[in-house]
């Protein structure tokens, strides 16, 4: 679906009064914009998408579709101008010597992952290395029927909250949408569960291979004021253990 100005304001919830008041433009003017009366300045334009949160990709969606050029680039990750950005990826990642850690793009790809990753999927039983050597889709890999999900000690909750959290930035972003659209008819129905444990952060236990439950917190880190839409879209997660069975399991791998 096209990211039409009258289409985001919709996705919204937003009233043509309300968005005339956020961006001080007048209602009819507003209507008339939106019906094809009017046709709306750029930079009217980019005030009314101010006005509603639009992200990088749904703004040039809305430009491109009332007639200008796109505002903003996506350039791929592996072009050369973004040799500094792939650099403090790179040290992101591996800062934090064996915590587990992984770069996932707008529709969950990982794009990166570091050693300690490679080795908590051996943990767990799974070709760590191989794995991350070939195209990887988070959500595929944990909602797929037998995925990921099923060593999960609190299957039903994390579930719950991946879907919860993708869901929600697939408002913004069209081509996550699109993903979860196709995974949604596949998926095994699951009961709300209790949350892992008590800390203020996302926390969720892994069976390895060996019988052990292994513990961690989720972080996420993204790039402040992203100018492109490659940018605003990725995500740097850190797997941090929890317990010292986690901790010494993780230690005991590196050796």
């Amino acid at each position: 679906m096209t990211a039409t100005l009258a289409t985001l304001r919709k996705s919204r919830r937003v009233s043509q009064l309300e968005l005339s008041l956020r961006a001080g433009v007048s209602q009819r003017h507003l209507s008339c914009i939106e019906t094809g009366r009017a046709r709306a300045g750029r930079e009217t334009l980019i005030a009314l998408l101010d006005a509603l949160g639009a992200s990088l990709e749904e703004r040039n969606q809305a430009l491109l579709a009332a007639g200008y050029a796109p505002a903003h680039a996506e350039r791929a990750l592996d072009a050369p101008e973004m040799a500094p950005v792939r650099a403090a990826l790179e040290q992101l990642i591996h800062a934090n010597g064996a915590a587990p850690a992984l770069v996932l793009d707008g529709e969950y790809n990982v794009v990166m992952g570091n050693a300690g990753l490679a080795r908590l999927l051996a943990l767990l039983g799974l070709p760590g290395e191989a794995m991350l050597a070939q195209p990887l889709n988070l959500l595929r890999a944990v909602f797929a029927p037998g995925g990921l999900r099923s060593l999960c000690v609190d299957e039903a909750w994390l579930c719950n909250e991946m879907w919860a959290r993708a869901s929600r930035e697939a408002e913004h972003l069209p081509r996550l949408r699109k993903l979860l659209d196709e995974l949604r008819p596949t998926l095994q129905p699951w009961t709300a569960g209790e949350p892992a444990g008590n800390l203020p952060v996302l926390a969720f236990r892994l069976r390895a291979a060996d019988g052990r439950t292994l513990s961690f917190f989720s972080t996420v880190t993204s790039f402040g004021t992203p100018l492109d839409i490659t940018l605003a879209s990725l995500k740097v997660e850190h797997l941090f253990p929890t317990d010292d069975v986690t901790r010494e399991a993780l230690a005991a791998a590196m050796q």
